[in-house]
């Protein structure tokens, strides 16, 4: 049975089963503070289990693209090292909302796996929650009671809160859970050893394989646990896995999901994969193998590989990657980005955003690949020095402080350093190493941590946005909750009727402020979370439950908006003149400026950004009325002609922004008519990432005062010039310049040539040989010239010139070309450079340092003459 058959024979019970079937969430999240990536796959159904949305379907199946890299489920360390754990995996889920519960999830469950899939039921274990005192649980009796009409009560195991207790996080739902565990050794190895014995105990053959999560409670802030309004059934089991089991595999990297990759990496690298588990050689594949699916989807959902956030964590995979592949399979040029097409042809059809950004994916990898293929060479040189130094100061164990820099400033990977070390005989401080990452985890710590109280609930009440048509509007607090952050104490309220639009797609959040008649309160930021429109600020009101006037900072949301309805236009600008292959990466949209980041492959000339910036512009005074249509549904946005984008996750129905024949789905806040835009100014454009540029411009009043600002130097430099055909006078100006230039390199020359005559009577005879050293104020360029000519009229000779001209203090050596095999003009200038602070380097005959420090001039010409 294939991957792609086991996948959807899942899908086919559980529809079977009066399930709808979802595809799966992107594996970034855009608008989750909690979360920089589905790490399971309840993480897009967060919203239903909280309560603040209500599911389309009560039962509902999936697989779920999901990620564990960091925080609490970080699996990145153990991948490659074994034969089942990953950075990316399918998480293959049946969910109930309020609907069944324990009964229908291993009734199913067990059907599923024995008598669809056929896996033999002596090969299977299940564990239950065992209870827990300290949190006054139970043990799961109703589980157990029902596991044991499937199987026999021996193969029932108990569990502990570790393994057998499910929680989103510090808080919110959780609930008992049941696993599933296979055991797929042979029958020699179960007569040895029982599987019983082998449950959660880390071995390769015996693993879980499905989790079934019986959502019950809901954990609250300060650690109690309260029962949830409604049970819930939360199941996942991993894909990989399940295809290990059904295809008789004894490792993940065995099965049709991952062969042909590595297959791909066997022919490219003309290494075999033997699949021996502390091979080198086989660690590399499968960490290469692994990390390009997760590289892959991560950019595909729209993801970039940046120096934060979660661009960090994908550029750190994929450096991971090509770190293996750089040390084990030789590898010294790009390859990883080749592996994209095989995955495309493997999973395309049913994630077809691989097919549809596969180009981009492509050239991204490919891009990354030869940056950091060109910091390791450099982190080589690095390196190098540094033994040399360690060497020299008659020292074994590189400094601490050195390796972290190396790895921390520069991407040079840390184990990296160590290999070459030991080759070397020497060993790094891996006590003072840790330290260090110790230290950078906790600055990084403390500057994000927060520490979040529970909600006080004041009503039951659904909010209601009201900022698409007022920016004032009467309302209360529903509910609050206390933060602490470095920054102090504040206050998170959600509105029964909020007029600030919380940040998202690109825009940034409302500011404004809450009164009424006794107090007036500062709103400091507005952003999404769970669904909710939450404000932040500084203080607790005198009474929370009094009536408030909301206000929104009209001004900043006056040119929020501008901005944005601009990046519309400007879209619909860039596909007219690059073509329909332009699509929208990203954005930021605030009150001073739009950036907007769009797929392309080339910089745009100054042609055509000036063309774009004009369609825009007559756009603007073609006074486009806003059209807007509120919760169409989508397949009708999409008949309509709007653009969805990759990485974005839509619901049942949208909101469509219409400019003229720009039509988008959009939540942000726009302009009634393109003219309240006022005027569009593109201020630069350049490269983000391979194939994806990036534009920045301003709309409305900061357009307006940039070009107040242009008028008002214009005439500064009118007024300087006397004149005001402004151009005339500076291309009158430039050509006196250039002439100037041209009379004053001939005076340099002149006095060049008179320096020549004068430093050959100069030289000092030693021991059959020349040596000329002279201190002078001459240009760089005229010493230049005046060396070569002496050393090539004058046999025998080494040449030091040291001048101090503009301040700032440069030596010249010069070496006739019959004394290079003896004297190394690069070796000389090195060793004089340190007297002036600075360095340089050349070749045998020529060499140059510059320095910091004019006071060493004198020392450096002393130590000149003992040459």
């Amino acid at each position: 049975m294939t991957s792609q058959e086991i996948r959807q024979q899942f899908l086919d019970f559980f529809k079977s089963k009066e399930h709808l079937i979802v595809p799966s969430a992107p594996i970034v999240l855009k608008d989750d503070p909690t979360l920089m990536f589905s790490n399971s796959g309840m993480t897009q159904f967060k919203d239903y289990f909280l309560g603040y949305k209500t599911p389309k379907s009560s039962r509902i199946a999936d697989t779920q693209k999901c990620l564990r890299v960091s925080g609490k489920h970080n699996d990145l360390d153990d991948v490659g090292r074994d034969t089942y754990h990953h950075t990316m995996f399918e998480m293959l889920g049946n969910w109930s909302f309020g609907d069944y519960f324990k009964k229908e999830a291993i009734t199913w469950a067990w059907e599923l796996l024995t008598e669809v899939y056929g896996i033999p039921k002596d090969n299977l274990y299940v564990t239950i929650f065992e209870g827990d005192e300290k949190e006054n649980l139970e043990r799961d009796t109703e589980a157990y009671d029902l596991w044991k009409q499937f199987i026999s009560e021996d193969r029932i195991i108990n569990g502990n809160k570790k393994d057998n207790f499910w929680e989103m996080g510090a808080s919110g739902p959780c609930g008992p859970c049941s696993e599933i565990h296979v055991d797929l050794r042979n029958d020699e190895e179960k007569a040895k050893v029982s599987g019983l014995e082998l449950v959660n105990n880390d071995h390769p053959q015996v693993v879980e394989i499905w989790n079934l999560v019986f959502m019950q409670f809901n954990r609250k802030a300060d650690g109690t646990l309260e029962n949830l309004p409604a049970k819930h059934i939360d199941t996942g089991m991993g894909f990989e896995r399940l295809c290990m089991a059904l295809q008789h595999k004894e490792s993940n990297y065995d099965t049709d999901v991952f062969t042909p990759l590595i297959a791909k990496v066997e022919e490219l690298s003309g290494k075999k994969y033997t699949g021996i588990l502390n091979d080198e050689k086989d660690i590399a594949i499968r960490v290469v193998v692994d990390h390009i699916r997760a590289v892959s989807f991560a950019i595909a959902d729209g993801q970039l590989p940046s120096n934060s956030g979660a661009g960090y964590v994908i550029r750190r995979i994929l450096r991971r990657g090509i770190s293996y592949a750089y040390r084990f399979l030789d590898r010294k040029e790009p390859f990883l980005f080749e592996l994209v097409a095989v995955l495309q042809d493997q999973m395309g059809k049913f994630f077809p955003e691989l097919e549809k950004q596969g180009t981009l994916v492509t050239e991204v990898i490919k891009s990354e690949e030869e940056s950091f293929l060109k910091t390791i060479e450099n982190g080589l040189i690095r390196v190098e020095k540094l033994i040399q130094q360690t060497i020299a100061e008659g020292q074994t164990v590189l400094p601490s402080e050195d390796v972290f820099e190396l790895y921390d400033t520069y991407g040079f990977p840390d184990d990296l350093t160590r290999i070459i070390a030991e080759e070397k005989g020497l060993t790094i401080d891996e006590a003072g190493f840790e330290a260090e990452m110790a230290k950078q985890k906790q600055r990084s710590k403390k500057d994000s941590a927060a520490k979040v109280y529970d909600w006080v609930v004041l009503e039951e009440k659904p909010e209601t946005f009201v900022g698409y048509d007022v920016l004032e509007s009467e309302t209360y607090i529903t509910r609050y909750r206390k933060i602490e952050n470095k920054d102090g104490e504040f206050y998170q309220i959600v509105l029964s009727h909020s007029p600030f639009y919380a940040e998202g797609g690109g825009q940034v959040g409302d500011k404004g402020v809450l009164e009424n008649a006794v107090e007036s309160l500062q709103v400091l930021e507005t952003k999404k979370e769970n669904g909710l429109i939450i404000s932040l600020i500084n203080r607790l009101p005198k009474d929370a439950g009094a009536v408030f006037y909301a206000k929104v900072n009209a001004a900043d949301r006056k040119n929020s908006q501008a901005n944005h309805s601009a990046t519309h236009l400007l879209h619909a600008a860039l596909r007219e003149v690059l073509g329909t292959h332009v699509e929208q990466k990203g954005s930021y949209v605030g009150p001073d400026y739009l950036r907007f980041d769009f797929s392309h492959f080339s910089k745009l000339t100054d042609e055509e950004l000036a063309l774009v910036e004009e369609k825009v512009n007559q756009k603007i005074k073609e006074n486009l009325a806003l059209q807007e249509f509120r919760n169409i549904p989508i397949q009708d946005a999409l008949d309509k002609g709007a653009m969805a984008l990759f990485g974005e996750k839509y619901g049942d129905t949208v909101r469509m922004i219409q400019f003229g024949t720009s039509k988008e789905l959009c939540g942000g806040t726009h302009v009634k008519s393109t003219s309240e835009i006022g005027r569009f100014k593109i201020l630069s454009e350049n490269s983000v990432a391979a194939g994806i540029r990036r534009i920045e411009a301003i709309s409305g009043d900061k357009a307006e005062e940039y070009f107040r600002n242009l008028e008002t130097q214009l005439s500064v430099i009118s007024q300087l010039l006397k004149s005001k055909d402004i151009v005339k006078s500076i291309e009158k100006l430039l050509e006196e310049n250039a002439a100037l230039k041209s009379e004053i390199d001939f005076l340099k020359k002149e006095k060049a040539k008179g320096e020549i005559q004068n430093w050959k009577d100069d030289f000092q005879d030693k021991n059959g040989k020349k040596l000329l050293v002279k201190k002078t104020s001459l240009d760089t360029g005229s010493v230049k010239d005046i060396v070569f000519r002496l050393k090539k009229e004058t046999p025998n000779s080494v040449i030091i010139i040291i001048s101090d001209a503009g301040e700032k203090p440069m030596i010249t050596v010069g070496v006739s070309s019959d004394l290079e095999a003896t004297y190394h003009a690069g070796n000389i200038v090195k060793e004089l450079a340190k007297e002036i602070q600075g360095g340089g380097g050349g070749n045998p005959g020529f060499a140059t340092a510059g320095g910091k420090n004019l006071a060493g001039v004198e020392n450096a010409y002393q130590k000149a003459l003992e040459i």
